[in-house]
């Protein structure tokens, strides 16, 4: 029985439309998980407050109309700490002087901003305009938080 090149050629095209078949199926599939948000990295993602060298987050609380952060001050000397921002919400009630490894809590906002609702994820960044004390320099620090609004 001798095997036609037609005949080859339909073999070939039915392997090839069997697994493209597989993988569109497979890729609506994955479509599907991405649009209901089962694959978004936010949810694997840990939270994180994060600020450039000289100051250390220690704590953070997101809520939907304010932020509270316990920073700590490690840049070698006192500075003051004029206003704080933190995506939305900005400004502390007055200027806080912060020693050298002195740490404070400070809440921004006083529900004045708008930080979305209860188990949201929150990112913004974070600003802190402060004033060195011996130089009376005025110098901004910034860094970025990751978090969930409770």
């Amino acid at each position: 029985m001798r095997i036609s090149r037609f005949n080859k050629a339909q073999a070939a095209m039915e392997f090839l439309m069997t697994y493209g078949w597989a993988i569109l199926v497979v890729l609506a599939a994955i479509a599907a998980l991405a649009y209901f948000g089962v694959l978004s990295p936010q949810k694997f993602l840990p939270e994180k407050c994060f600020l450039q060298a000289g100051f250390a987050c220690v704590s953070h609380k997101v809520e939907p109309t304010q932020v509270t952060l316990v920073i700590l001050n490690s840049l070698g000397k006192t500075i003051t700490v004029d206003s704080i921002t933190v995506g939305s919400c900005s400004g502390i009630p007055a200027p806080q002087t912060l020693l050298n490894e002195d740490q404070k809590t400070f809440v921004i906002g006083g529900g004045a901003c708008s930080n979305g609702v209860s188990k949201e994820n929150f990112k913004g960044d974070i600003a802190i305009s402060y004033t060195e004390k011996d130089y009376n320099l005025t110098k901004t620090a910034y860094g970025n938080l990751n978090s969930k609004v409770e």
